[in-house]
């Protein structure tokens, strides 16, 4: 693995990590009772994330790009697969560190209540003593989480579908436009482009249909009128949505690839 296919890969990870522990602020913002706060907290991460987005782009255009002058060498698929795969990873490793990262967001918004100064508390973190609350901190998913999975009543089972094809578009969208260009390659740019379709109407349903949901779910349970075992169910079926979506989008690369270049080819 060379040091390009490397930065790709940690980016990748970085990027679902960071949508995968969205929930964690979600349940932190229920137990402080301070929603807007653990939200504005978590935008921070979120700025790594969208820097992450805009290195990685470039990044695969490049790998691209270096396939075409030199076929020979490339495993260009074998590549955007291990991509994808560091997708799932992070999944999974954010799904277990939730409990973790909600018990120390949970702090943070305690903390910033207090000072309201961003900078200052993330200097803490990095202190010594930041450092140990983290670590007293840290906690695996309880068992019970995990196994009461049972479909009951109330089940938004449109929403876990929708969150399970969002995903999977928005894991695929950009990899597939990019790895449309080697398919061909005088198209790359106007396949390359079209990832934004592809994206925005993954956005759409994630901040127009899903998002809504859950920010009303989440006001539910701090009023009282749904239990927290219930959202807590929920959120973990959005988390093995989320992980199935990263999943399916391994299956969705090529033949996606495919239909952007026809795509590009007929505009």
């Amino acid at each position: 693995m060379d040091y390009q296919l490397f930065a790709i890969i940690l980016l990748t990870f970085v990027i679902h990590l960071i949508g995968t522990l969205a929930f964690a602020f979600r349940i932190a913002g229920i137990r402080t009772g301070q929603i807007a706060i653990a939200f504005s907290l978590f935008n921070a991460m979120v700025l790594i994330s969208r820097t992450s987005n805009s290195f990685q782009a470039p990044l695969l255009a490049k790998r691209v790009e270096s396939s075409i002058l030199d076929a020979a060498s490339s495993h260009l698929q074998s590549d955007f697969a291990l991509i994808l795969a560091s997708a799932s990873v992070a999944t999974i490793l954010g799904g277990l560190l939730i409990p973790t990262v909600q018990r120390v967001a949970t702090g943070a918004v305690a903390s910033f209540k207090q000072r309201r100064n961003l900078v200052r508390l993330m200097l803490n973190t990095l202190t010594p003593r930041g450092v140990a609350v983290v670590m007293q901190s840290v906690a695996l998913p309880r068992y019970q989480n995990l196994t009461s999975l049972k479909l009951s009543s109330g089940f938004p089972a449109a929403y876990v579908l929708m969150n399970f094809a969002a995903t999977a578009l928005w894991t695929v969208g950009v990899l597939s436009a990019i790895y449309a260009g080697s398919i061909d390659p005088e198209f790359r740019v106007t396949a390359s482009s079209l990832s934004a379709v592809i994206n925005g109407v993954a956005t759409i349903m994630m901040f127009v249909l899903i998002d809504p949901y859950l920010a009303g779910l989440t006001d539910d349970v701090v009023e009282g009128e749904v239990s927290h075992s219930h959202y807590r169910r929920v959120l973990v079926w959005m988390v093995l949505s989320r992980l199935a979506g990263t999943v399916f989008a391994q299956i969705l690369l090529v033949p996606g690839a495919h239909l952007i270049v026809a795509v590009a080819r007929w505009i």
